[in-house]
């Protein structure tokens, strides 16, 4: 497929990090207008308390006010498993519609079964108000953004281009962080490799920002990269690396690799576009499956 890039358009970007989950959220600003979204927002979860808050999202919030924007879309690259989504926190403040790819119906009936959810919870994305397809093409005020399906991380992950800004979520790394893992359920490390392939597809010139960094050897957290520097500087992809041997280093890492801290809260919230699940009294409540992932 040929994607639509337009490397003269430079969005002005504004990130947020969030250090205990190591998220990167970005405000992204039409050149031309005041119109702007939000990639893959962060509520804040205190695990063992069970405890809920809104300082991350209301960051974002906060300054999208004081700069007078106004918030069309609310993306999500993927189903984190890191982190909990603000997404419907966010909307309700802000407006904006919240978006994901379409294979978000892949991870419902996948994680839907493993938390044993009832039939009343919908496995059709009907819960975003936009689901993408590869290549599909939409607008932050009069910049014109487009999707690109990444798979591998998880069945769902898009990329989203806006200008000649690349929001990869967890499709790559910085270059000394390399690649993000592919043994989640409905992960899979040929198609990483793959979907890592048509990043990089990308004008050398792309600016590609980050969902996560690590700070690996110590340094201060990173976010931003380009195609080029991913190119040859990767140390899991760069300098041509083949897919079978990406594909046997990603296997045998992974498999050492612990589960992240937050994944439960985090794939049952995010499948949700964000909602809390709540049980028979209407109250907000988690499940934690045993022995299923």
């Amino acid at each position: 497929m040929t994607y639509p890039v337009n490397m003269t358009v430079t969005p002005r970007i504004e990130t947020f990090f969030d250090a205990p989950t190591n998220t990167f959220t970005y405000v992204v600003k039409d050149p031309a207008s005041d119109a702007c979204a939000v990639i893959d927002s962060v509520l804040d979860f205190d695990y063992a308390a069970g405890h809920l808050s809104f300082e991350s999202a209301d960051r974002v919030i906060d300054y999208i006010r004081a700069e007078g924007l106004k918030l069309e879309w609310i993306i999500e690259t993927h189903v984190h498993a890191d982190h909990l989504s603000a997404a419907p926190y966010i909307q309700e403040k802000l407006g904006g519609k919240i978006g994901v790819g379409e294979k978000i119906t892949v991870v419902q009936e996948t994680f839907g079964k493993v938390f044993n959810e009832g039939t009343e919870f919908e496995r059709d994305g009907s819960q975003f108000d936009a689901l993408f397809k590869d290549g599909d093409r939409y607008k932050v005020g009069e910049m014109a953004c487009f999707a690109i399906y990444t798979p591998g991380h998880t069945p769902a992950c898009m990329v989203h281009v806006m200008g000649n800004a690349a929001f990869v979520g967890d499709t790559l790394f910085m270059p000394d962080g390399g690649s993000a893992r592919a043994d989640f359920p409905g992960g899979d490390a040929g198609e990483l490799y793959d979907s890592i392939q048509k990043v990089l597809s990308l004008p050398d010139e792309m600016r590609l920002f980050m969902c996560h960094d690590y700070g690996p050897g110590g340094r201060p957290v990173a976010w931003e990269t380009t195609v080029a520097e991913q190119k040859t500087k990767n140390i899991h992809v760069g300098e041509g690396k083949s897919r079978e041997a990406f594909i046997k280093f990603r296997t045998e890492r992974d498999a050492a690799l612990d589960m992240p801290k937050l994944i439960i809260p985090s794939l049952q919230v995010n499948m949700r576009a964000g909602e809390v699940p709540r049980d028979a009294e209407g109250d907000p409540m988690l499940k934690v499956p045993v022995n299923k992932l």
